[in-house]
């Protein structure tokens, strides 16, 4: 079948200014000049060999013939999207969004992405952190469930830290970190050495605030109870709202903290870190990774899912 059909172009533009009445919104949503939306409408008309608005003093309005248009063409429109997005993600592709926790990102995501991106360039991704990734309790709210498009060109998933209850949506653990007391190289070597968990007495202990449930926050009174050593203060010392900089101020030096191992595995091989006793300790939290169900069967979704898990079984073997 042959289709007689005017430029898109000049349909995207009547159909900006119909929901708008306005060229100068249209022009502004479609990023071009009110003049070069006149232009198409007005050939859109030349076209039909009607018209389509009323052109008054400060309003604009639709004709009869515009009126009964509009709906035929937003509905075509949207036809027109859905088809794009259908045949972009049944290739695999698209723009995936991945929300996480923001030491989690840095210090190991960042870290196995090169992989991914090599294998699979036809995945947009856009990497995001936020601290609301990190869980303050069993809650199973996400933001953003609720405006899932699927004609939307990009597909949100999560990073989760919790405890796997995350309501309308196909949840896979990662997998649990264990915490472990990490410190500078010259820390541990310096004037007052570190030779046995009592001698963290004499030191600064780090404390990582990020997680907001007391309960559900690895701290130091857990771990020196599993070292048994007792006569130190487990509240004594800096407090710190960021992952990242818990690690950064260990790194410099300035105190002694409690570190999940494979997120601290790359400054351990390059001797920034040390980890000075084999002490650790466990929560019954875990990363997750968390899709809206809406999405979750994607093509793009699945490539991100698969590579995810396969690396994350590697830290469950080690």
């Amino acid at each position: 079948m042959t289709y007689r059909l005017p430029p898109l172009s000049s349909l995207r533009a009547f159909e900006a200014a119909a929901r708008h009445l306005s060229f100068k919104d249209a022009a502004a949503e479609l990023a071009v000049t009110p003049t070069a939306i006149s232009h198409q409408i007005r050939g859109l008309e030349e076209y039909l060999d009607l018209s389509l608005f009323h052109r008054l003093t400060r309003a604009l309005e639709l004709t009869s013939e515009g009126r009964a248009m509009l709906p035929k063409v937003r509905e075509g429109l949207e036809c027109f999207a859905a088809a794009i997005e259908n045949t972009r993600q049944h290739a695999g592709g698209g723009r995936l969004v991945v929300t996480s926790p923001p030491a989690f990102a840095a210090r190991w995501l960042m870290r196995h992405l090169p992989d991914f991106t090599a294998a699979h360039p036809e995945v947009r991704l856009h990497m995001a952190t936020s601290l609301d990734a990190i869980d303050a309790s069993d809650g199973a709210h996400i933001s953003g469930l609720a405006t899932v498009d699927l004609r939307d060109d990009e597909t949100e998933t999560f990073i989760r830290y919790g405890r796997g209850q995350y309501d309308g949506c196909r949840v896979d653990r990662l997998f649990a970190p264990v915490y472990t007391a990490v410190c500078s190289p010259s820390l541990l070597r310096g004037m007052r050495p570190l030779n046995a968990p009592a001698d963290l007495r004499r030191h600064n202990l780090l404390h990582n605030e990020s997680v907001t449930d007391l309960h559900d926050r690895p701290n130091w009174g857990q771990w020196l109870q599993v070292a048994g050593v007792t006569g130190i203060d487990a509240e004594a010392g800096t407090r710190i709202s960021d992952p990242g900089l818990v690690l950064s101020a260990a790194i410099d030096g300035l105190g002694v903290a409690l570190a999940s191992k494979p997120l601290i595995e790359a400054e351990v091989a390059a001797g920034r870190l040390v980890i000075p006793f084999d002490i650790v300790i466990r929560r019954l939290q875990a990363y997750y990774l968390v899709v809206p169900e809406a999405v979750a069967d994607r093509p793009v979704v699945s490539t991100f899912r698969d590579w995810l898990l396969s690396e994350a079984a590697k830290v469950r073997q080690e």
